[in-house]
């Protein structure tokens, strides 16, 4: 018989309409009921109006490389039913830079197949203001990351990277993890709620929509504790 999980632990951010965050030139979250039984319609249905990086969200390498994996042919077997290390960052505050130091305790559990979670706390503020001074992954951690042989990093962030209105570049770390084909989860909800399952047990999916040639897709998040 298979094991059963206990408690699904929803982690993804919920879509509402006018409450959800969208980056400068992407579309705003929109659902519509364009029919309802209520009306006396066939069925009830709503039209969708998002981006592919719209609330919780999975980043391909396509989405900053032109030769990168597509949403569609990304190894769902790092995105589903994943074994997971959580690192509690919530130390760390507004713009705060996570280093290598940070992660490095938990490396001796972070191997092929592992989904690495970051933990800041940052999805309190989602609809906020300063949703977007979060902390950020130092791109130069990428490389020692990649070296215990973990492809997936998600984060309870709007994006791993440093996010400003100075100048500068908004994706040294999507560039370098992106770029040897690994993947990217942005806007994890209620994170901190992993920490209270056992380590050993602790299982992920963050399983995108099947969208052919797209550079992300929204996924709902779920964690549990494998029984």
């Amino acid at each position: 018989m298979a094991p059963q999980p206990k408690a699904i632990i929803d982690l993804s951010q919920p879509l509402v309409n006018g409450k959800v965050y969208a980056c400068e030139g992407h579309p705003a979250f929109n659902a519509c009921c364009i029919s309802h039984v209520a009306d006396g319609a066939f069925a009830t249905v709503h039209s969708l109006s998002l981006a592919t990086h719209t609330g919780t969200h999975v980043d391909a390498p396509y989405h900053f490389f032109a030769d990168g994996a597509r949403i569609d042919k990304l190894d769902l077997g790092l995105l589903t039913a994943a074994p997971a290390v959580v690192a509690d960052l919530r130390a760390k505050g507004p713009r705060a830079k996570i280093t290598w130091d940070d992660l490095a305790p938990y490396a001796p559990r972070m191997h092929r197949g592992v989904a690495l979670v970051l933990c800041t706390g940052w999805s309190a503020r989602w609809g906020l203001k300063d949703y977007t001074a979060h902390p950020y992954l130092d791109p130069a951690v990428a490389d020692k990351l990649l070296a215990t042989g973990v492809r997936v990093v998600a984060c309870d962030m709007m994006s791993p990277d440093l996010v400003t209105d100075e100048e500068g570049d908004c994706g040294l770390f999507h560039r370098a993890w992106l770029g040897k084909g690994a993947i990217i989860v942005e806007n994890l909800n209620g994170v901190d709620k992993l920490l209270a399952v056992d380590k050993e047990r602790l299982r992920v999916s963050f399983t995108p929509l099947n969208i052919v040639d797209s550079d992300g897709s929204p996924v709902r998040a779920v964690g549990w504790e494998e029984g």
